[in-house]
């Protein structure tokens, strides 16, 4: 039945026809899409106790019981106007005095002349009660109940009205029920609301006909994430349309495994493509390298010794072009003229790489033109995983050049030794001039001495004590000056001694050795005050005991001489790290000091900064220092200017791990003296 409602009174018989509208024994409404009252008859208004209710409040009058009617409600008008075919619902009103009223709609639409929805006409009745379910006595059914609750698939029927008829086991699991509790339900008290405008598209194309089969993502009630494939079977009968079966299928796991899979996938094409390109840039950069070598070479052969791979390096070093050398036996890159050389032949080379892995081999190489390079080449065997040989590359390098500048370098080396060996000669032939030298000076040069020293202390003898002035000043001076001559030739003796002593090297440990030299120092000079400032933490070198000691005690005597007029003498040892290697030892003092740019022959045999008359000496503790130091591989240098004392540098080398000799304090003492 369809009823077309006026919302406005008739013009002729509006009195007549209001009173039709009013006293129909059925009740009739308007409802727009927002599910507000746009007319209703005397009837509805009865029912509902809203008799006297005025115009203005016609618009509140339609008001389900609770919100799943409200729900259903909307729905019901949601399938109207998208279908356009009449709709059914039972659904709870409330009274004026707040109970309620089942009432079942049967709702046709009301559109204008474009075919916009304006309302619906929809005729009120009191709805039946819920009739119970009967339970399924039949074996057969209760066989048949047994089976589909068992199915893992989520089954359910509902009308054309949307009211279950039909749920197993599973789809009322879903929802946290029992299926005799789903059943009699209307949809929208079964889905969430929020999921409705999703589905009720999909609802209304199956209840018009079209099956619908898709997948969607939901929410368990653990909050998870779900996948369900679900199908809207139309249930048809003939040409009409009773209900629907929905179908649900959870396919979850299927959906993880299927992006862990396609996430392992394109992880696995990243990978691939990356090692593609890094394939690719790899070979480009082998290409690149091996065509660009210039006095280099690379080609490949196989294990007969055979050309199998010719690059551009190859044909350029070589000059054969790639056609006529694949094929061919490396050996014919070999020139005759290596059998002088100690160079193997190439079947000897190939037995060598593939046993030891890889060979090495000199000898003169030919060209494409006939001419020769002298070459050095590496055969490497080139083995897979398993150990199988799958061939032997060769890398060839041109050394004509340093073949060239080896055979220049051995004639000069040659001469060389035929110059030191000739120089080795003169040298030998000069040593023993010295030692000549040195046995005259010892014997023939301290006998005259000893003679001018015997008969000088006669004559003192013979004059005793003279009333002559004059003699007794000659005599000592001849006395002073045959001792200053017979120090400086034990001085020059002692220098060429130092030219030709082994050195018994051997770790020193500096610290006793420094305090044996001062205790001496200290016992010839104890009327004097001098300020001892040495380092506590002197290191052990390396070297020669007895001349080191002999080192030491003339820079510290040297240091004790020239502060003697100062009435506070401060000296001062210490060490530090030379940045070169090895240590830096200073012997500093507050003594007279001397005009450095003047010393030009400070370490030079009888060379004095200062006149005898202010400080004594002959001029050789500087030089045999020197020496001493030198023949221990280190140097000696000083800073100093008049008046502001002196310092001398000089270096040793560190230690090296030899244990150190037990040197006690009274042992360096008798070193030093």
């Amino acid at each position: 039945m369809e009823i077309d409602l006026p919302l406005t009174g008739p013009a002729g018989d509006s009195a007549s026809a209001q009173c039709l509208f009013d006293q129909a024994p059925c009740g009739l409404v308007a409802l727009d899409a927002e599910l507000q009252c746009l007319r209703a008859n005397g009837t509805l208004l009865r029912w509902l106790g809203h008799a006297d209710a005025p115009a203005q409040a016609l618009a509140g009058l339609f008001e389900p019981a609770d919100h799943g009617s409200q729900q259903q409600a909307r729905l019901h008008l949601d399938l109207l106007r998208q279908t356009g075919e009449p709709q059914t619902l039972d659904v709870s009103l409330r009274r004026a005095d707040g109970s309620v009223f089942r009432a079942r709609l049967s709702s046709t639409a009301v559109r204008d002349a474009d075919g916009h929805f304006l309302h619906s006409s929809s005729l009120v009745m009191p709805a039946p009660e819920p009739v119970a379910p009967a339970a399924a006595t039949s074996p057969a059914e209760a066989l048949l109940r047994g089976v589909i609750d068992r199915v893992p698939a989520r089954l359910a029927y509902y009308d054309k009205d949307l009211i279950c008829r039909f749920a197993n086991l599973a789809h009322a699991a879903r929802y946290g029920k029992r299926p005799e509790q789903v059943v009699g339900s209307h949809l929208s008290e079964v889905v969430r609301p929020d999921l409705l405008p999703e589905i009720l598209p999909r609802v209304a194309a199956a209840l018009s006909g079209e099956r619908q089969s898709f997948e969607a993502e939901r929410l368990d009630a653990a909050g998870q994430r779900c996948y369900f494939e679900i199908h809207y079977i139309p249930d048809q009968q003939g040409d009409e349309v009773k209900g629907l079966l929905i179908e649900l299928h959870d396919i979850s796991e299927r959906r993880r495994t299927e992006e862990l899979v396609l996430h392992a996938n394109r992880d696995l094409e990243d990978r691939v493509r990356e090692r593609t390109t890094e394939l690719y840039e790899s070979e480009q950069r082998y290409r690149l390298m091996v065509d660009a070598l210039q006095d280099y070479c690379i080609y490949f052969i196989d294990d007969a010794g055979r050309i199998t791979e010719w690059t551009e390096s190859a044909q350029r070093l070589h000059g054969h072009p790639r056609p006529q050398i694949l094929g061919q036996r490396f050996d014919t890159l070999m020139s005759s003229d290596n059998a002088g050389e100690d160079e193997v032949d190439a079947g000897q080379v190939l037995r060598l790489a593939k046993s030891h892995g890889q060979w090495e081999s000199r000898g003169w190489r030919l060209r494409s033109d006939g001419s020769r390079f002298w070459a050095h080449t590496v055969v490497t065997a080139l083995r897979n995983q398993q150990g199988e040989l799958r061939g032997l590359s060769c890398i060839t390098r041109d050394m004509t050049a340093a073949k060239n500048l080896e055979d220049v370098m051995n004639d000069l080396n040659r001469e060389l030794e035929k110059r030191v060996a000739e120089r080795t000669r003169q040298l030998v032939a000069a040593n023993k001039d010295l030692d000549v030298f040195s046995h005259m000076v010892s014997h023939d040069l301290r006998a005259p001495l000893r003679h001018i020293s015997s008969f000088t202390s006669l004559l003192n003898e013979q004059l005793g004590e003279s009333d002559e002035p004059m003699v007794q000043q000659c005599l000592q001076s001849i006395g002073k000056s045959t001792k200053r001559m017979s120090q400086m030739i034990e001085g020059l003796l002692e220098y060429a001694r130092l030219g030709r002593v082994a050195i018994e090297s051997q770790p020193v440990p500096l610290s006793p050795l420094l305090h044996g030299v001062v205790a001496h120092l200290r016992q010839e000079n104890a009327q004097r005050q001098i300020e001892w400032v040495i380092d506590p933490d002197l290191p052990m070198v390396r070297g020669d005991a007895m001349l080191l000691a002999q080192a030491w005690g003339n820079l510290l005597d040297n240091a004790v001489k020239y502060t003697r007029k100062h009435p506070k003498a401060r000296i001062e040892v210490g060490c530090k790290v030379n940045p070169v290697g090895g240590h830096m030892f200073y012997v500093s003092d507050n003594g007279a000091g001397f005009d450095l740019e003047k010393a030009h022959n400070l370490f030079v045999m009888f060379q004095r900064q200062h006149h005898s008359m202010d400080f004594e000496g002959n001029g050789t503790g500087l030089a045999l220092t020197q020496r001493i130091i030198e023949r221990h591989d280190g140097r000696i240098w000083c800073e100093t200017a008049p008046g502001r004392g002196c310092t001398f540098y000089f270096t040793l080398p560190f230690d090296g791990a030899e244990p150190a000799p037990a040197f006690t304090v009274s042992a360096m003492a008798a070193l030093a003296a």
